[in-house]
């Protein structure tokens, strides 16, 4: 089946196509980007601007007529941390729904740490043990542990690399103090977090998913993704150190022209890494291993495994196009919102 995942995140919003069936690896067909930068268009309080309102429904549309064009069979919609903590969020997402067809959900911050969990555990398979995984966002930063394809521990700081280039920085490029009160500050508040993962156990695996982790990643010497998703990628804590000694000098519109720094995230490259390394400090991590794979693949997986393996879904789960679900049971966690118009489901 050919599917569609629209991602609206704090930056950007992504379209993802993929043809895909149960067992089988989601093939990328298509991808395109619309940079909205929609955290930044956050009032004083705490809403979502008109202008960035009417945004989101631009870009939403033009998504729903390029899915159409390439034949999605479905399209997932969710937003993550910039609409879901918007205080008119409820308004937004009737006016999309409302102009659009499309029935945009927010995703919780749990929710985000077990989709990319998920999304991390099926590309390293079982021999990954204990795993760990990180994901920085553009306004919050996912953590989720365990030994299964349900993680014990999932949790989301609002931390990500945008809200810290916003609610830290007043300097481009930051100045010296801003960089050790942030670094510090940082570690403070990954503190607690840094406790609990140390309570599950020791990790087999770390591994780090996410734009910011790879571009990090590329410009302390791994490979560029012309070299493809299955090339092995670290990111060492003595790589990110002396990376963040040599970044942390220059300007946003020369962090854009680094190879391997999108445009549209080069201002928030300092921020990501500061979070990066108070993360690893932290929990005393030595290297993180780089995964392609994050939130969306997450979600594309855990939709084909409610289908029966024969192009149909399995009773009791989301059924087609016509946006219901085969029963009306109460999902067991925030997951079953993120479909396009989805109601209720057995299994989220």
């Amino acid at each position: 089946m050919r599917l569609g995942v629209l991602d609206v995140g704090s930056n950007t919003v992504h379209l993802l196509v993929v043809d895909a069936h149960r067992g089988a690896h989601p093939t990328p067909m298509h991808s395109e980007k619309t940079v909205l930068r929609l955290a930044e268009q956050i009032t004083k309080r705490g809403e979502l601007s008109r202008a960035g309102e009417k945004a989101l429904v631009d870009a939403v549309t033009t998504a729903k007529k390029s899915a159409a064009a390439l034949n999605c069979e479905e399209v997932m919609a969710f937003a993550t941390s910039a609409v879901r903590e918007a205080t008119n969020s409820a308004q937004v997402l009737r006016r999309v729904v409302d102009e659009t067809g499309i029935d945009l959900k927010a995703l919780s911050g749990p929710d985000e740490a077990r989709m990319t969990f998920l999304a991390v555990r099926r590309w390293f398979g079982w021999s990954a043990g204990n795993l760990l995984v990180l994901d920085i966002g553009g306004g919050s930063l996912e953590v989720a542990m365990g030994m299964d394809e349900e993680p014990t521990l999932a949790e989301s700081l609002p931390l990500g690399a945008g809200r810290i280039t916003r609610t830290r920085f007043s300097h481009d490029p930051p100045s010296r103090g801003e960089l050790e009160e942030t670094s510090d500050w940082l570690e403070e508040q990954l503190a607690p977090l840094a406790r609990e993962v140390a309570r599950s156990g020791k990790p087999d695996r770390v591994v780090a998913t996410s734009k910011t982790f790879r571009s990090l990643a590329r410009l302390a010497g791994a490979a560029p993704s012309a070299d493809g998703p299955r090339v092995p990628r670290i990111l060492s804590a003595t790589a990110l150190r002396q990376l963040i000694a040599f970044i942390s000098r220059m300007t946003a519109a020369d962090l854009a022209e680094l190879e391997g720094v999108s445009a549209s995230r080069a201002h928030q490259l300092v921020g990501g890494a500061l979070v990066a390394q108070a993360a690893m400090r932290v929990m005393s991590l030595h290297e993180l291993e780089i995964c392609p794979w994050a939130l969306r693949e997450g979600l594309i997986l855990r939709r084909l495994d409610r289908t029966n393996g024969e192009d149909d879904t399995a009773p009791g789960t989301w059924c087609d196009s016509s946006r219901r679900w085969t029963d009306d049971s109460t999902p067991v966690d925030g997951t079953a919102a993120v479909s396009a118009r989805w109601r209720g489901g057995r299994d989220a």
